[in-house]
């Protein structure tokens, strides 16, 4: 994310000498050109803020749903893979973390009518004063620049809200089908829910549903499976739809395997292979039967359904909490992780017995 850096009382000290001046540039202040704030590196001054910097996106809008939100995820719909033109749609869900347990909701949202700004895949270099240097391409540049599909009408917000017991601590929706999602509560329960008449609603709608008093709407879990403690971590198998992992603060995870498309049987033997909470879980994008796990206690996890509750491989991988993992969807033998003293790496899982890291690289650094 780019920003740029402003100071507050330096820029209302300088307002005020350029009005008292006869209108001449001299005592106006030099531009400056944005700066990318580094976290870690970088630091504020007294009086100093953080300011978006608006140039640096394709597409920038901002929508409010409510209360803050701990997880989100993006819908699968069938608007097509590749979408290059402007105006845009999207479908989201989201999970609140209100101020009471029962204020609580699941937001199912479409955000339609998405402008954005056409640009050259190259930007143009910029000289050392921060401006622009002439380009050869002419007027094409602004053209380019323009804004499109906005028309008249700006973004719209459709919302449609599910009571939801507790905070949202993570939600995901299904790949093959987006309308089922799952949802990790912070009273210990993971549930199922069938957003499909929603989603439909959404689809049909063009009226702004956010606004108009519709409330909340109570709605029945397609399952609902308690754990002994709250958790985080959660996912959906990529190669087997309705296969669903999610572990919990006490150490335990549990699978659910499918029984039909509405309903699931819950192993309530845990696998168990960590000795703190399980912070995230992911399937293997090539194995149906395998997946890994990171926990609180610095370690990596592979584990194999087929060869019981215990993991096949499991190892140090930071020295700090290992908050997230991600396995690489194109190169499945690449799984990059992330923990708690800001660092990062990514691991080729071809090297197990001896886990050479690929690559480690630092925030800080």
């Amino acid at each position: 994310m780019v920003r740029s850096l402003k100071n507050p009382k330096k820029a209302k000290r300088k307002n005020k000498g350029a009005k008292k001046g006869d209108g001449s540039s001299s005592n106006s202040a030099p531009s400056v050109p944005t700066k990318v704030w580094q976290p870690g590196v970088d630091k504020l001054e007294e009086g100093e803020e953080l300011e978006c910097d608006p140039t640096a996106y394709n597409s920038l809008h901002a929508f409010n749903i409510g209360w803050p939100c701990l997880s989100f995820d993006i819908l699968h719909d069938s608007l097509g893979l590749v979408r290059t033109e402007f105006p845009h749609t999207v479908y989201c869900v989201a999970g609140t973390q209100a101020e009471k347990a029962s204020w609580n909701y699941i937001g199912i949202f479409k955000v339609s009518n998405i402008s954005g700004k056409r640009r050259d895949l190259v930007p143009n270099k910029v000289n050392a004063d921060g401006s622009e240097m002439d380009s050869d391409s002419g007027d094409d540049s602004d053209t380019d620049d323009e804004e499109e599909g906005s028309g008249s009408e700006p973004p719209v917000l459709r919302l449609r809200k599910v009571f939801h017991e507790g905070c949202v601590n993570r939600i995901r929706a299904m790949t093959q089908t987006p309308h089922i999602c799952a949802s990790w509560s912070d009273s210990g329960h993971v549930q199922i829910w069938d957003f499909s008449s929603h989603l439909s609603a959404l689809a049909e709608s063009e009226t702004d549903t956010s606004r108009g008093g519709s409330g909340v709407i109570n709605q029945s879990p397609v399952i609902k499976f308690g754990h002994k403690d709250e958790g985080y971590a959660i996912d959906w198998s990529p190669l087997v739809p309705g296969r669903l992992v999610s572990g919990d603060c006490k150490n335990c995870i549990h699978l659910w395997e499918p029984t039909s498309s509405s309903t699931w049987n819950v192993d309530t033997a845990p696998f168990v292979g960590h000795t703190a909470s399980v912070e995230d879980l992911q399937w293997s994008p090539a194995e149906p039967y395998v997946f890994a796990s990171c926990s609180v206690d610095q370690k990596i996890a592979i584990w194999d359904t087929r060869l019981g509750k215990s993991p096949a491989v499991s190892i140090k991988a930071h020295d700090a909490d290992v908050n997230v993992i991600s396995w690489n969807r194109l190169a499945s033998c690449m799984l990059a992780s992330g923990s708690d003293d800001g660092k990062f790496t990514i691991r080729d899982l071809r090297m197990l017995k001896v886990w050479i890291f690929v690559q480690i690289i630092s925030s800080y650094s």
